[in-house]
């Protein structure tokens, strides 16, 4: 814990607007360009799903970031300057974009550049702003905080992607860029008052890392973790359940663009109405588990399997919808689809939060950080792989209808396979007895991971 005072409810409350910021940027770049390119350009789905991926393998330099802060004993400068490559990013993605459609190869290089600096930008922010979160928050409000920044993160993709989605219709490239670059600018200012002062002076020996010689070697730490069976398991649920989450990230969009006939600000309001109900989901289980406390019903495992559960149900209804065109309520499908999600997100936070110190101590980090390894893979090839998926299915089926209904068929069987394993390894604990657990340090809890990613 720093030598500072412990952060206040509002200064956990400021932590959540930079990030609530940082989803800003990031909604535009993984939702609303993606179907610009597929739709309105024609272009294969495949190719925005590299470019995440892309933005996602870039993001494997975390460790780095979070390293540089730790040894210059301030977080502020790596949080300010990550936002600042990300507002970038964020502008000159839509700009490559925009350009496609009349220089396409000029286009793609400043979309690889732009979404190399997406990632840059948020593995520098958000990795500083957890690291902050972490050290600066009482440990009996840990679990808390964590939550509210998660659920701001939500906030900031709900009301971008309806705002802007008001403003894109009707579409044309300038119009593309200059709402997107809007978008950056406001969001790099309210990351820069939101964080500005907050830090304080931090000493270097408020943040001093222990001596080397308490440091275990990492290959060994990694493999003593690797050999639990509990933390096993639980990179096995967090890996397949980001994966079937993760890949209706860059179809979804498309999907209702082509089946539905949906323009781009329509899409992307029900990318709107989706994250909508993820925070939705988010508070409900957080009320519910608070109400029944102990009770079998508010366990996290409860509410990990059962949200995987209603998740493959969701997607079941995705899968039969285009079936029955326009009268299918698609904007509530997506809806209950958030929700589900919502409520297995939380539930499989609060599972890491409960099993990062069951085994050997002093390996939390470690567990955290192979679980949130986990899910950056899940989430890079779940966006990636999902696209591809499409590109063969509709040149296997040569039906974009029959395509869609078979991935979607596909992602619900992963969310089936992620309840039986979250079955087996989620803990019986309440939600609502996260204390329990306060003394965990859930630097690696990422919000911009278990959600539509970052």
């Amino acid at each position: 814990m720093s030598a500072l005072s412990p952060l206040s409810w509002f200064g956990i409350i400021r932590i959540g607007l930079v990030q609530t910021a940082l989803g800003a940027i990031v909604v535009l770049t993984t939702s609303t360009l993606n179907r610009i390119m597929v739709v309105e350009y024609g272009l294969v789905a495949m190719l925005p799903g590299a470019l995440v991926g892309f933005h996602y393998a870039v993001q494997m330099t975390r460790p780095r970031w979070g390293y540089g802060s730790d040894v210059g004993g301030r977080r502020t400068p790596w949080i300010v300057g990550g936002m600042a490559i990300l507002a970038i990013g964020g502008a000159l993605a839509a700009l490559g974009t925009a350009l496609m459609g009349s220089m396409f190869y000029v286009g793609l290089a400043i979309s690889v550049l732009a979404f190399a600096m997406i990632g840059i930008g948020v593995g520098a922010s958000g990795t500083s702003l957890l690291t902050l979160l972490a050290t600066r928050v009482a440990p009996e409000r840990r679990p808390a905080a964590a939550s509210i920044v998660w659920i701001m993160m939500i906030a900031g993709f709900v009301i971008t992607a309806i705002a802007a989605g008001a403003q894109l219709d009707p579409y044309t490239p300038a119009r593309l860029v200059m709402v997107s670059s809007s978008v950056s600018v406001i969001a790099f200012i309210l990351a820069v008052v939101a964080i500005w002062g907050l830090e304080g002076t931090v000493t270097t020996s408020s943040v001093k890392a222990l001596p080397k010689t308490e440091r275990p070697a990492f290959r060994k730490a990694f493999q003593d973790v690797w050999q639990e069976p509990k933390a096993r398991q639980f990179t096995i649920f967090v890996f397949v359940s980001m994966l079937a989450y993760s890949a209706q990230d860059l179809i979804l969009e498309p999907f209702a663009g082509l089946v539905f006939g949906f323009t781009p600000g329509e899409s992307t309001k029900l990318a709107g109405v989706q994250n909508g109900g993820v925070m939705a989901g988010m508070i409900m289980v957080a009320i519910a588990g608070s109400a029944i406390g102990g009770n079998r019903f508010g366990s996290m495992r409860f509410w990990a399997v059962g949200g995987c559960l209603a998740s493959a149900v969701a997607f079941v209804g995705l899968a039969i919808s285009s079936g029955y065109g326009p009268s299918w309520p698609l904007r509530l499908n997506v809806f209950c689809l958030g929700l589900a999600n919502g409520a297995f997100a939380v539930a499989a936070i609060g599972s890491m939060m409960g099993l990062a110190n069951h085994g050997e101590a002093k390996r939390e980090g470690t567990r955290m950080g192979l679980w949130g390894a986990a899910q950056a893979v899940a989430f890079g090839l779940g966006g990636f792989l999902g696209t591809v998926a499409i590109d063969l299915a509709q040149l296997a089926f040569g039906s974009s209808v029959t395509a869609y209904t078979a991935i979607f068929t596909g992602e619900a069987i992963l969310f089936v396979v992620s309840a039986i394993i979250a079955f087996k390894v989620a803990p019986q604990a309440a939600i609502g007895g996260a204390r329990s657990v306060q003394n965990s340090t859930p630097t690696d809890v990422r919000p911009s991971g278990l959600q539509p990613a970052e």
